[in-house]
């Protein structure tokens, strides 16, 4: 499958986010296998890119709105064949409770509002990324070792919740609604090995891609490979009918 091998060289060249200046992007070495992007990056840490095979994606944001103060790199819009892409690397938020709990209350309160904005434009979009949220008890293993973390709080699946509110599509959750899926394992403590992830990763589809929506899921084999990040990365399949019959949104 041509989006696994994308984000293999993806992640073997840039780590688990991009963490690197937006003028070292690998743009040439993802040409080769008819690949081009959109991107923005930041020196160290975050970063966020929206890939396309084929086509090229038109940089039409490059923050997400709301603060002047916030310098992070960790949202990006592009269109593409119709369709419009809002990739996001969300903030974890740990320790909490302290200043990066309430950035990600912040953050995720000011994606909340643009959702809402981008929903309302009736537009066929998707808001594809880690937001480093489990939106439901039954998206973690069984465990108390995360009671305390910011991932699950009743805060951030609130914000998550409002989110779904406006009207968006959970594809993953809509194709699969009784099954155990997970996009993260830990490093630590064999939670790969264990099958003791948590589900971080979402794709989220305005009404217009909803009804394309022919297939989604994760593809976990990724996670299993030597010297693999600790994401797998989540794809949909949206009908031929739709202005782009598949939409491959690499991040982490």
């Amino acid at each position: 499958m041509r989006e696994v091998q994308f984000f293999r060289l993806f992640s073997s060249l840039n780590g688990q986010e991009l963490k690197t200046i937006d003028s070292r992007f690998p743009a040439t070495a993802l040409a080769d296998p008819g690949s081009e992007a959109a991107w923005k990056g930041e020196p160290s840490w975050n970063g966020v890119a929206i890939l396309a095979r084929g086509r090229t994606p038109v940089l039409t944001r490059d923050a997400l709105p709301g603060s002047s103060n916030d310098r992070h790199a960790r949202y990006i819009e592009a269109a593409c064949n119709g369709v419009i892409v809002g990739c996001l690397c969300a903030p974890n938020g740990n320790p909490r409770p302290g200043p990066k709990y309430d950035y990600k209350l912040d953050w995720t309160e000011r994606l909340v509002a643009h959702a809402q904005e981008l929903w309302s434009s009736e537009l066929p979009i998707v808001l594809a990324g880690d937001f480093n949220i489990v939106p439901e008890p039954c998206d973690i293993y069984a465990t108390t070792s995360y009671k305390d973390n910011a991932l699950v709080q009743p805060e951030s699946r609130a914000l998550f919740q409002k989110l779904l509110e406006q009207g968006w599509t959970d594809a993953i959750r809509r194709q699969h609604p009784e099954a155990t899926i997970y996009t993260f394992w830990d490093y630590m403590r064999n939670r790969w090995q264990r099958n003791a992830g948590l589900r971080l990763d979402h794709l989220l589809l305005s009404r217009p891609l909803a009804r394309k929506l022919k297939a989604a899921g994760v593809n976990k084999e990724v996670r299993g490979e030597a010297g693999a990040i600790d994401h797998a990365p989540a794809w949909i399949h949206l009908s031929q009918r739709s202005p782009a019959n598949a939409v491959a949104v690499l991040w982490k």
